[in-house]
């Protein structure tokens, strides 16, 4: 059984993120997309939140579960008994980045491979950081993320908002 883990923070979950998990579960025969907790980031949403988002836009996708994990990434893939780490690959800067996380992860554990996607070609701008400051200045961002996670969205900073009013 093929079966790959893909990591990421998630917050908000977005369409080039979906586009990601639909074509790597046609890839593995199973596809964990795990939520983790970084705490060199401060993320608008829970990890319940980011789960939830998560499970309610990929719910027809069969072979694809939503999990969490806190701590080396090289310990959680142990736990679920796989080597394989799926990444997302949007632009050349994300390559090197990525390309250095992946050898890191083969030098802290030899026999992990990271398997690399390209983002489809609409969605390789798109990165949560830029969603979350267009929706707290009340842009338009439907194009970007589900509904769902569109109103959500809305909702946290309609409530940072109240806060400076």
């Amino acid at each position: 059984m093929r079966k790959a883990i893909y990591p990421g923070t998630f917050d908000p979950v977005t369409y080039g993120h979906l586009d990601v998990i639909k074509r790597g579960s046609k890839i593995f025969d199973e596809l964990i997309v795990a939520v983790g907790h970084n705490p060199l980031k401060t993320p608008i949403f829970t990890i319940k939140e980011r789960m939830d988002m998560i499970s309610t836009n990929t719910r027809e996708i069969k072979n694809t579960r939503v999990d969490c994990f806190e701590g080396m990434l090289t310990d959680y893939l142990k736990e679920k008994q796989t080597n394989v780490i799926l990444r997302g690959i949007r632009t050349v800067s994300d390559f090197e980045y990525e390309f250095q996380r992946a050898l890191t992860n083969r030098v802290l554990k030899a026999d992990i491979e990271t398997v690399f996607i390209m983002t489809s070609q609409e969605y390789s701008f798109l990165n949560s950081s830029l969603i979350k400051e267009a929706v707290s200045l009340g842009g338009d961002i439907s194009m970007f993320v589900p509904s769902d996670v569109e109103k959500l969205l809305q909702q946290k900073f309609a409530n940072q908002k109240s806060k400076y009013t």
